[in-house]
């Protein structure tokens, strides 16, 4: 098939054909010579944009020997006026076969940048191991800007002395203008969580390496920035899960086919506005029995309206919807339901992370 194929619909490569014989068709039947050219001379020109080189090859061949034909039949061939339409076939086959080329060229060149970009996305946001101990995770990463991988918002799950520890979060902005934050994010908390002894000392280490960050940029957005997250702990025997959230959606958890809302008990900022002087919140914990599954999101889901403007509830959505056995069904199931949902693109990332406690 043709390099659109992942972007169009298969039918588009019959376009260049059917207009062929649109123009052979016009031809048979107009009182004007040739009238049709100029559909055929198009078919041509789309195929180099379109298709395959093979293909592009093709299409200039059936444009040249349909006007032989036409040539022939009407009695032109050998003749200056029918040697110069023939030349004139021949030379909008080249021109196809020279666009083919030229965007073959530029696609190569894309393709080579994309891969540089994939794998420095794919090193600020790898993908989280699959299983930890007891604890089988799932993820998804849906990005508002086209083509790129990861914007501003950002997951990690990580074993530690203390647990398995995990963030989720929604860096102020979206976008490639947010990775760097990012960075600096999945950074700090990969370096503390093996060593911060709770959930508040591990997000003040996280706080200070973003305020740090944030000290060497615009005034905009060094007065501006702020990252909603909400950091967990699950313990080492994973029957107990704490969370420690600042200004983010709450997660929910997942029991057959129940989803719970795991709301704080007092509202808290983001991170990096501590400087306002509010409350800093305290860790809460809840029973995170055998078979139930932990969801964190981000605001592209909390936030993805549908075509009346009604916001995506994730506990009604998927309530009833159970039970869910492994944390990718979860995420699949999630993931298919905000689509059906806004019925088209979304202005915000997305970011999606499931744990599920096994037997």
């Amino acid at each position: 098939m043709n390099r659109l194929t992942t972007r169009w619909p298969w039918y588009v490569s019959l376009v260049p054909v059917a207009l062929i014989a649109t123009g052979i068709f016009v031809n048979l039947l107009s009182p004007r010579d040739y009238w049709g050219d100029y559909q055929m001379g198009a078919a041509v020109v789309l195929a180099g944009a379109l298709l395959s080189l093979r293909q592009t090859i093709a299409v200039g061949a059936a444009l040249v020997l349909a006007e032989l034909a036409l040539l022939i039949k009407d009695g032109y061939f050998g003749h200056p006026p029918g040697t110069f339409s023939l030349l004139n076939a021949v030379f909008t086959a080249l021109v196809g076969l020279g666009v083919n080329l030229v965007v073959a060229r530029h696609e190569r060149r894309l393709k080579a940048v994309r891969s540089v970009a994939e794998a420095a996305q794919r090193a600020v946001l790898p993908t989280p191991p699959t299983y930890v101990g007891r604890l089988a995770i799932a993820a998804a990463y849906r990005t508002a800007q086209f083509e790129a991988l990861i914007g501003g918002d950002a997951y990690a799950v990580q074993d530690t002395p203390y647990g398995t520890r995990l963030l989720i979060a929604d860096v102020r902005g979206k976008g490639l203008g947010a990775v760097g934050t990012v960075s600096v994010l999945l950074g700090a908390f990969r370096e503390a969580a093996d060593q911060a002894t709770d959930l508040v000392v591990l997000a003040e280490r996280v706080e200070r390496a973003l305020v740090k960050e944030a000290s060497s940029r615009e005034e905009d957005i060094r007065m501006e920035g702020f990252v909603t997250a909400v950091l967990g702990e699950i313990t080492p025997g994973a029957d107990r899960v704490r969370l420690l959230n600042y200004g983010h959606p709450p997660p929910y958890l997942l029991e057959g086919d129940t989803v719970s809302s795991l709301d704080p008990g007092e509202p808290s900022l983001p991170l990096c506005m501590s400087s306002l002087g509010a409350p800093q919140p305290e860790p809460e914990d809840w029973p995170f029995p055998v078979g139930s599954t932990l969801l964190l999101v981000t605001d592209g889901v909390t936030e993805a309206r549908d075509h009346s403007g009604t916001f995506y509830e994730p506990a009604r959505r998927l309530g009833g919807q159970g039970p869910f056995r492994q944390p990718d069904e979860v995420v699949e199931a999630l993931v298919r339901d905000v689509e059906r949902w806004t019925g088209g693109p979304r202005d915000d990332d997305m970011a999606i992370l499931a744990i599920t406690r096994s037997a």
